[in-house]
């Protein structure tokens, strides 16, 4: 079953040149701009059904942490830092996502949290990078932020909906 899911959600992924075109800015085509592309929406729904393997506080803090990423890599595409091999990276995410999902009764929450935020960081530059240059930012990004948060929800739900057999990390607090 696992292994289905693995491979249905790889081949779902086209390669991550998903930003061809260029969208008016506001907060509602910020929202609609993760939507877009299969990478992104691929990648995004996988970290909430990621997210239902785990119990207590790491629920919440998987998506948390790749909106958390998302709005840092934002912030340096912004800042003009550099950020290297972006679309691969993107397209990397699915597949690293993908495999974590299958094997997420064993991997811990925190290693979980590391992997997204490092990939997050790729997701948000490129999305800020492609508001155009006549759109106010913080509407674009908070609407980008609030579809990001959206994406995981469903995620979320399609995970609880699956009602994962597999042992998963129980963490409380």
């Amino acid at each position: 079953m696992r292994l289905s899911l693995v491979v249905a959600l790889l081949a779902a992924s086209p390669a991550a040149l998903a930003h061809p075109e260029t969208v008016a800015g506001g907060a509602a085509l910020g929202f609609a701009h993760p939507f877009t592309g299969w990478d992104h929406l691929l990648a995004m729904v996988i970290v909430g059904v990621w997210a239902a393997r785990y119990r207590g506080w790491a629920r919440l803090a998987l998506p948390s942490a790749f909106v958390g990423g998302m709005l840092a890599g934002a912030l340096l595409g912004l800042a003009g830092v550099p950020l290297p091999a972006v679309e691969p990276m993107i397209l990397a995410s699915t597949v690293v996502f993908a495999v974590a999902l299958a094997a997420a009764a064993r991997i811990p929450p925190s290693v979980g949290v590391a992997l997204i935020v490092l990939f997050a960081l790729a997701h948000g530059y490129a999305h800020l990078a492609e508001m155009p240059g006549e759109a106010r930012v913080g509407a674009f990004a908070a609407g980008m932020l609030g579809g990001t948060a959206v994406l995981h929800a469903i995620g979320l739900g399609i995970g609880l909906l699956i009602g994962w057999r597999a042992p998963r990390f129980s963490v409380s607090r």
